[in-house]
């Protein structure tokens, strides 16, 4: 059995998740990385994406994060979204709604520096869309 480690997981409008777990899986903006015990410090941003927590008291949960930062040390990891909800309570029109914002803005924008980062918001949209939901 693996060395648990406190993890929590905090959005503006809750506590999603404030437990012992043996891992977290996040999905860091430099690419997705595995939390256990005793890590090594780190902070990161997060990325639209998927947060797989593995309880040391139960079975896998999942939930959607659309951006934050996480700040991991020895003794745990608390990760601060800008939004989050558990996989199975997440709706596809909202996504649907993000994607079509981030579009447009992707279109009107005329600097080409926030053009950019729009475009590259969107990309994180539909790769988030095409690994949780069915087509």
């Amino acid at each position: 059995m693996a060395e648990s480690f406190k993890f929590e997981l905090v959005s503006p409008e809750r506590l999603l998740i404030s437990e012992e777990v043996e891992q977290v899986i996040i999905p860091g903006a430099e690419g997705e990385m595995t939390v256990m015990a005793s890590h090594a410090p780190v902070m990161t941003t997060i990325k639209p994406g998927v947060v797989t927590v593995k309880p040391a008291s139960g079975s896998e949960q999942r939930y959607v994060v659309f951006g934050g930062f996480a700040d991991v040390v020895p003794q745990g990891c608390t990760l601060l979204a800008e939004s989050a909800v558990p996989v199975g309570e997440f709706d596809r029109a909202e996504l649907e709604k993000r994607i079509e914002a981030a579009r447009r803005d992707a279109e009107s924008t005329e600097n080409d520096e926030a053009r950019s980062r729009a475009e590259l918001y969107l990309n994180k949209l539909t790769t988030l869309e095409g690994a949780i939901l069915p087509a």
